[in-house]
């Protein structure tokens, strides 16, 4: 009987392709390496535009290498961006860019960074300059509209559609915002519906298909289905049979004069546009985050289930929902009232007389 052996063979690992010896092209290829991964990942062209944009702002401002940029540029960058009074939410923007580039780097790269120009990839992104949430020391903490403010602004815009010298945008404008606060969406979230996207035979109430949901630590787009609660659906409806054909043909929902898709920016400047035509004060106004997050506070206080609330704004944990959750100062009363006229109510029925 033939033994089978096991022979030791001389020779080396396997050869790798050389890299360029030029650490500032290899760092150019690692990013487009790097956007390569976003869409093997599914992430929308929007997306990756922005972040790509992002990201190359965030290495121009620290101004060397990535893999040799040390805790104290990231300081730097931060304490630059702060004192030229750019928002939390953009200071984080650019730290957490830059994490997960290194991170990439660190999973892809780091044998070849190594070999080629001796640095071992240590991040620099630590518990002391990691910046916080946005929601941690941002005004956007400010509480939320209330019911009765939203209620306010929506009456305008509906009285504008009347007077407003191009109807279309102006009820396209209605449908928008409304959209964005029933059905607790992003702004990104919104842009990117299509009319497919509109479910009105989704019983009970009809569900929006927000495809490209905002995915959870660089997961991708995570798509959920987002019941059209408060008549959404009566809104839309409206909106499909009497506005959207006075726009180009488009299977965008809420198109632009164009026919193309709005940026998450117009919307931002439409709806402070829309606030100076009210004729509001700075304290009163609001931005499309904030209609977000009174979707979250109103429907809270209303009764609404938390973990609902959740589902509905498509938050990876219930945690990041309460953040969003803002009770009015007559929170506790109120509640306090609901449930005495609940227990006095079941005490009534029972005393009644069969």
């Amino acid at each position: 009987m033939t033994r089978s052996r096991l022979q030791i063979v001389q020779g080396g690992g396997i050869p790798q392709e050389p890299i360029t010896t030029d650490p500032w092209q290899f760092q150019a290829e690692c990013v487009e390496a790097f956007v390569a991964s976003w869409r093997a990942r599914g992430f929308s062209p929007v997306t990756i535009d922005n972040d790509t944009g992002l990201l190359e702002r965030t290495l121009t401002a620290l101004g060397r290498l990535a893999w040799e940029v040390t805790p104290e540029d990231i300081d730097r960058i931060v304490g630059d961006l702060a004192v030229a009074g750019r928002a939390t939410s953009t200071r984080r923007d650019y730290v957490q860019i830059f994490k997960g580039f290194h991170r990439f780097l660190q999973a892809r790269k780091a044998a070849q960074i190594e070999a080629a120009f001796g640095v071992r990839l240590v991040c620099p992104v630590d518990e002391f300059n990691a910046s916080r949430h946005v929601g941690d020391d941002s005004p956007a903490q400010l509480p939320p509209p209330t019911p009765e403010r939203v209620t306010e602004f929506f009456d305008f815009l509906k009285t504008r559609i009347a007077t407003a010298r191009k109807y279309a945008p102006a009820a396209r404008d209605y449908a928008l915002f409304r959209t964005l606060y029933h059905a607790g969406l992003r702004s990104e979230e919104c842009a990117l519906l299509d009319r497919a996207d509109v479910h009105f035979g989704r019983r009970p109430f009809g569900k929006l298909h927000v495809r490209f949901g905002k995915g959870a630590r660089t997961s991708g787009p995570r798509p959920r289905r987002v019941p059209m609660l408060d008549h959404l659906d009566l809104v839309l409806r409206w909106f499909l049979d009497d506005v959207h054909g006075k726009f180009p043909d488009s299977p965008v929902l809420f198109a632009d004069e164009s026919g193309g898709s709005l940026h998450p920016g117009t919307i931002r400047n439409r709806l402070r546009y829309l606030m100076e035509l009210e004729g509001r004060t700075a304290v009163e106004r609001f931005s499309p985050h904030a209609l977000r997050r009174a979707c979250a506070t109103h429907n809270y206080e209303r009764g609404v289930d938390l973990v609902a609330i959740q589902q509905l704004l498509g938050h990876w944990t219930v945690s990041s929902t309460m953040r969003y959750v803002r009770p009015s100062a007559t929170f506790i009363e109120d509640a306090y009232r609901r449930a005495v006229a609940g227990t006095l109510g079941e005490l009534t029925r029972e005393d009644a007389p069969s």
